[in-house]
């Protein structure tokens, strides 16, 4: 694997910024040791995770509730046109209309979703008014937004020019081909427990860039995207929605895990369930990522570069997770 830095935030409770403290130099990073039970932890994926985190982290340290965190947290990425994989800046699909997904999962398995919702910047609050509001788990469509402006969230135009260009521009071939690692980042999904042990996630995107209008991946589907029980854990994913919505990896890892395995036993597994599947995986990027009720994390992916944020005891790392392809 090609080195990279890890990077290590410190001091997220004192304002909306973060202080860098230093940084070394790692070829691989290890696997984090597990938490001191009940100590507040949040990890995130991808690099735009970092600011996520600080926002879930401010409320996780003043002894807030695990479902406030990750809504706050991941809704950091869906407000940033620069996180071109969620929410507002997102690539468009190939008709150039931006479709969103997300859910969001507590400590009590309750669950709420919404799918191809255009026009809200924040679908995983709509998500959660979903399961909180409704006697239902998912909304899609025109249904979805409907509801979400019956809650009192406006309606945005959520292509902006940047994407727009970078739409145009790929339009003069129109071919729609899977990127590994596009920009470094992708759907943010992020769990985390609280001081009282309640675990919840959330997982929110933008889809894959340029896909057909009405397609909908793993993200807002539970147990693909996402999955948490309070007896166990949670698990989440990263890359191609399709290989993920398949094999229900998010559920697969919650239940290894209830079997016996460490997080980071039950990533690899999930792993290598798509590659058993899959011919053609190598085409392809999946990442998960995991946490048990101890605090003990894990992750894993298919190609190098796929890389998570965890934050517990006021820092925050960005550590490479280990891959099963070119020499990791």
């Amino acid at each position: 694997m090609i080195a990279r830095r890890q990077f290590i935030f410190q001091s997220l409770t004192a304002g909306a910024g973060l202080g860098l403290l230093g940084l070394s130099s790692c070829s691989r990073a290890k696997v984090p040791s597990p938490t001191v039970k009940g100590e507040p932890t949040v990890i995130s994926t991808w690099r735009h995770g970092l600011d996520a985190n600080g926002a879930a982290w401010r409320i996780l340290s003043d002894g807030g509730y695990s479902l406030d965190a990750v809504e706050a947290g991941v809704r950091v990425s869906e407000a940033d046109p620069e996180v071109m994989s969620v929410g507002y800046g997102g690539h468009p699909d190939r008709d150039g209309r931006v479709s969103l997904d997300a859910c969001i999962m507590d400590e009590k398995g309750r669950a709420g979703s919404v799918c191809f919702l255009e026009h809200i910047k924040h679908p995983i609050s709509v998500a959660r008014l979903v399961m909180e509001k409704t006697p239902h788990v998912m909304l899609a469509g025109a249904g979805a937004l409907e509801f979400a402006l019956a809650q009192g969230f406006e309606k945005e135009n959520l292509l902006t020019e940047k994407a727009r260009e970078q739409w145009e521009e790929w339009l003069n071939n129109a071919e729609y081909k899977p990127v590994i690692n596009i920009e470094n980042h992708d759907t943010i999904s992020m769990i985390a427990i609280d001081a009282e042990g309640r675990i919840s996630g959330a997982c929110t995107t933008s889809g894959a860039a340029y896909k057909m209008h009405g397609r909908v991946g793993d993200s807002p589907i539970i147990g693909a995207g996402l999955y948490c029980d309070d007896e166990v854990g949670g698990a989440a994913a990263t890359g191609q929605g399709e290989l993920v919505m398949r094999t229900l990896g998010s559920f697969l890892i919650v239940e290894l895990m209830r079997n016996g395995m460490s997080p980071q036993e039950a990533c690899e597994e999930a792993v290598m369930r798509i590659v058993k599947k899959t011919p053609d995986y190598k085409d392809f990027q999946i990442g998960y990522i995991a946490i048990n009720k101890s605090g003990a994390v894990g992750a894993y992916c298919l190609h190098p570069g796929f890389d998570y944020a965890l934050t517990r005891r006021g820092n925050t790392e960005l550590i490479d997770a280990p891959s099963l392809l070119q020499g990791s």
